[in-house]
């Protein structure tokens, strides 16, 4: 067992103890601060510390330390009189200040740590439990901001020569950066003095040089140049932030960057440079663009509103234009490709870019009412017509889905549906459809859009073509059952009249064989289907005629129009254009174009005399018995007739016709519902309910002739009021 002795009282410490401690922790002190040896063994020292702390003496012990090294820091300042106060921007006095001060700061703080190290036990008690004293270490930050950086002559030539670096090193030239990282992190560990005095002066002076910088280079460079260069401005100052100021100087910094350079001239930009890099599809640019602007408060708004003019200037050069109808459509194609290209890679496809690309795409397509409806029907038929080699069928697919948006921005769809109509008619009942799968795709793509209401028509015109089908099967079969026959192969198409476009009957005189072949399809079909009437268009029809030369036998296929001029041969060797048009009845101008196609084309059944492209009153045609050619079945095309004026113009407007059709069963349609209604609320009731462009005045007109037809009456005492009328 140990015995364990109680002492009744804390043993004294020697005299003089505390003074001869303080004296060997002073000169220690002295030592550090002198940057030479210490004589006393540290942990000697650090336990004449804890032994003084111990015996309540920690108060003096502070004070003193506080002394000491007060008067150290005090003697400091006078090495930095010597400078002069005003510095040359260019001398060199500057730099050796910095590094003097730098120096200085550096032997503070590995001082500082020393002494704190003996002291620490001092630290760790006293100061601790103490809340109204700072540590050892932050005296130490106190008294050299005190009495070394708050003193105005040190401080501002300090604060001066570190903007002088960096005002240097802006304008390319190579500067210490370890010692500015120094000095500014020297300046944030002094608290308040750098935010106060740095950080104010510094965000300033940035600010003059961008701002001068910014009007000036915007008068001088191309706007990707300029672009570029703020871009690296940008990246320099991150930089500068990262190697050697404060974080907290990052925004601000950054916000006045993006300011001077960017946020004063945004207009400016897009006004001198925006056309020109979209024309030229210079995508980083535009993306740098994007980006850039995305930076500044309101800097994407300005942009979008440049955009959307863009779009709108470019696309209506295209639609306006009538010179430019034959490739409008593909124009439109390729511009709109263009704009997602750069909403995908450059804008990032931001939502509102896309938005605003579609409502611009609407306003310049619907400048130039029902022309961009008829083009895309006629770009549509050009794509879905046999003899369309350029695209597999996934091509055509995506074709036909792009033409699909160009088609929705469309106000007048009505226009489309009548030209594909009557577009569609030709490749069906001529057989010219390069797939019915495309064909279909294309329906259901429109049925998709609009509504069935908009494709019934042109799936009737389908079904149509499939019945025809079937009925011809069962008619083949009918005539094997007759006693005579004949040797001509009779393919009818049955067409239901509402479906179709509006043709314009022909008499002409065909030949016995077919009256008679016309009469027994007739005799069956009206066999099968009472109460119909069929009606022959002699202008859709055509044939396979065989003919013999000189060289052997051939096969033509032709229109009802050719084969009625060819068969004529059968009885003479010549004969002039007006025996011919007596003979066949055909229509004068439908005439020449036949005999065009036959005595002028590649394939010269007929010899025309006099030669001559065009026919004339009076030209003769002679039998070519001489004709050859490679091919034993040769097709002759009809020399197509341009559409012409007149027959766009009837088909535009049928158009209208049936608009004031659908005016009119609308009005009716809401005036039955409403009994009674202001011409206001009619009219807004009306834009809702109509899928096509109208004008007031023409909403007008269908009302008074409602009125005049007595549908609905005016108030006797509110002209502006109507009344339906049972």
């Amino acid at each position: 067992k140990l015995p364990v002795s109680y002492f009744t009282e804390r043993p004294k410490l020697p005299d003089n103890y505390t003074q001869d401690t303080w004296q060997k922790l002073h000169e220690a002190v002295g030592a550090i601060q002198s940057s030479i040896s210490i004589k006393y063994n540290l942990e000697e020292l650090y336990q004449a510390v804890e032994n003084l702390c111990s015996y309540k003496v920690s108060a003096t012990l502070y004070k003193q330390l506080r002394q000491v090294c007060e008067e150290h820091v005090k003697a400091q300042i006078l090495q930095f009189r010597e400078y002069p106060f005003v510095m040359h921007r260019n001398s060199l006095d500057s730099l050796l200040f910095l590094k003097k001060i730098n120096k200085c700061w550096q032997d503070h703080c590995r001082q500082m740590i020393m002494i704190r190290s003996i002291f620490l036990f001092l630290d760790r008690t006293y100061v601790l439990q103490n809340s109204v004293l700072p540590s050892i270490w932050d005296m130490g930050l106190e008294l050299f901001r005190n009495h070394i950086i708050s003193d105005k002559q040190v401080q501002t030539k300090t604060i001066d020569g570190i903007l002088l670096l960096i005002e240097r090193e802006r304008n390319g030239e190579a500067v210490d950066r370890s010692l500015l990282r120094s000095l500014l992190s020297m300046l944030s560990d002094l608290q308040q003095v750098y935010k106060e005095s740095f950080e104010q002066r510094f965000l300033e002076e940035t600010n003059c040089l961008y701002a001068a910088e910014g009007q000036r280079l915007m008068q001088e460079r191309e706007v990707p140049e300029y672009l570029h260069h703020v871009n690296k401005r940008l990246e320099e100052e991150g930089d500068r932030v990262i190697t050697y100021l404060d974080h907290s100087t990052q925004k601000p910094l950054i916000a006045c960057v993006e300011k001077q350079l960017l946020g004063e001239h945004l207009t400016a930009i897009l006004q001198k440079g925006l056309d020109s890099l979209l024309d030229e599809n210079r995508i980083p640019d535009l993306t740098q663009t994007y980006q850039l602007f995305s930076r500044v408060k309101g800097g994407q708004q300005i942009l979008l509103q440049h955009w959307s003019e863009y779009i709108k200037n470019f696309g209506t050069t295209i639609v306006v234009n009538p010179e430019k109808d034959k490739d409008m459509v593909q124009e439109l194609l390729d511009f709109k490709d263009k704009v997602d290209h750069i909403i995908e890679v450059c804008f990032q496809k931001n939502e509102k870019f896309i938005n605003l690309m579609k409502e611009s795409f609407e306003t310049f397509i619907n400048k130039r009412p029902n022309k961009p409806a008829e083009l895309i029907a006629k770009y549509v038929d050009s794509k879905l017509r046999a003899g369309n080699k350029e695209a597999t069928d996934e091509e055509l697919e995506r074709i036909l889905d792009k033409i699909m948006i160009i088609f929705r921005f469309i106000h007048g769809k009505d226009v489309f549906e009548a030209f594909y109509k009557k577009d569609l008619a030709k490749r069906l009942l001529v057989g010219k459809s390069a797939s019915v799968d495309a064909e279909k795709s294309m329906l259901s793509k429109l049925k998709h859009e609009c509504g069935a209401a908009f494709t019934s028509k042109l799936e009737g015109m389908f079904k149509d073509m499939e019945l025809s089908k079937d009925v011809m099967v069962q008619f083949k079969q009918y005539m094997q059952n007759q006693s005579d026959p004949g040797n001509i192969d009779l393919t009818v198409n049955i067409l239901t009249m509402g479906y179709w476009p509006t043709y314009t009957p022909m008499e002409v005189h065909l030949n016995s064989e077919m009256i008679k072949l016309q009469e027994v399809f007739k005799t069956f079909y009206l066999g099968k289907h009472s109460g119909r009437k069929l009606q022959w268009q002699t202008t859709l029809g055509h044939a396979v005629l065989k003919a013999e030369f000189k060289e052997g036998k051939k096969e033509f296929q032709v229109s009802l129009f050719q084969t009625l001029v060819l068969l004529m041969f059968n009885e003479g060797d010549e004969f002039s254009f007006e025996e011919i048009k007596m003979a066949t009845g055909v229509e004068d101008s439908e005439l020449r174009r036949t005999l065009q196609s036959l005595a002028c084309g590649k394939a010269r059944v007929l010899i025309k005399n006099p030669k001559g492209k065009d026919v004339e009153d009076g030209d003769k045609f002679i039998f070519n018995g001489d004709f050859k050619h490679k091919l034993f079945r040769i097709k002759i095309n009809q020399i197509q007739m341009k559409e012409t004026v007149e027959e766009q113009v009837s088909t535009t407007e049928r158009v209208f016709q049936d608009r004031q059709y659908q005016i009119d069963a609308a009005i009716v349609r809401i005036m039955k519902m409403r009994k009674t209604l202001g011409h206001n609320l009619l009219v807004s009731e009306l834009y809702n309910q109509l899928k096509f462009p109208v004008k007031p005045g023409d909403l007008k007109k269908r009302i008074e002739s409602l009125i005049d037809r007595d549908y609905m009456e005016r108030d006797k005492d509110n002209p502006n009021q109507y009344h339906y009328v049972a």
